[in-house]
């Protein structure tokens, strides 16, 4: 008689336990999952440790609310900063930044980011106004200024385009239009940005 069909399957070895590091990294890209599809007001810690096939308590013991949860995870989430582009003209310069802004605002980090502003109270958002700012607003300014700087340097940009205003229109145009409109931002979209609203505004005056 065949009995080989009756031998039991070889048991499959336990996935080791989780600690430390690796254990938070889980839990934190879970975090960053919940919010990039159920949103701030979908996600939960139950839902969380349940992505990151964890028990919730191991959650509690690191964040204990959910504001200290997402603020950490979206501070180990965005992207960090990467050279300024100089590829010899402000308006080169500027629609690298833009593509660079653009692919973060639809990366997953960038998704959970805008479920935050876009769904927070003002009390709630007020919590994570020093990651949006130290990790996206103010880099990006600081970017765009080296570049507007290098500009004037050039003779391509007016001098008194150093400026608060002029710095605010490229992130703010983005945000809006990402809200507003659904803008995904195309490379065609980016360009006509740049060139209908920055250039003319960057020009020397007469030129």
């Amino acid at each position: 008689m065949d009995t080989s069909r009756w031998t039991a399957a070889p048991a499959q070895a336990a996935s080791p336990r989780r600690r430390g590091a690796v254990l938070e990294r889980a839990i934190l890209d879970a975090t960053l999952e919940q919010l990039s599809t159920v949103g701030w007001n979908g996600l939960t810690m139950e839902g969380v440790a349940a992505g990151a096939q964890t028990g919730k308590a191991a959650v509690y013991r690191r964040w204990p609310s959910k504001e200290d949860l997402v603020a950490h995870a979206l501070e180990a989430g965005l992207p960090r900063i990467e050279e300024v582009p100089d590829l010899g003209s402000v308006r080169e310069d500027l629609l690298a930044l833009c593509r660079r802004a653009r692919d973060a605002m639809f990366s997953r980090p960038g998704f959970a980011l805008r479920a935050v502003i876009h769904e927070c109270d003002p009390a709630q958002v007020e919590r994570f106004h020093g990651v949006i700012f130290d990790g996206v607003v103010e880099p990006m300014i600081e970017q765009l200024r080296e570049v507007i700087i290098r500009g004037i340097g050039r003779g391509e940009v007016r001098r008194d385009a150093d400026n608060g205003y002029v710095f605010d229109a490229v992130p703010a145009m983005m945000m809006y239009r990402s809200k507003m409109c659904a803008s995904e931002w195309s490379d065609q979209d980016l360009e006509e940005m740049i060139d209908g609203l920055m250039m003319p505004l960057l020009r020397q005056r007469g030129s």
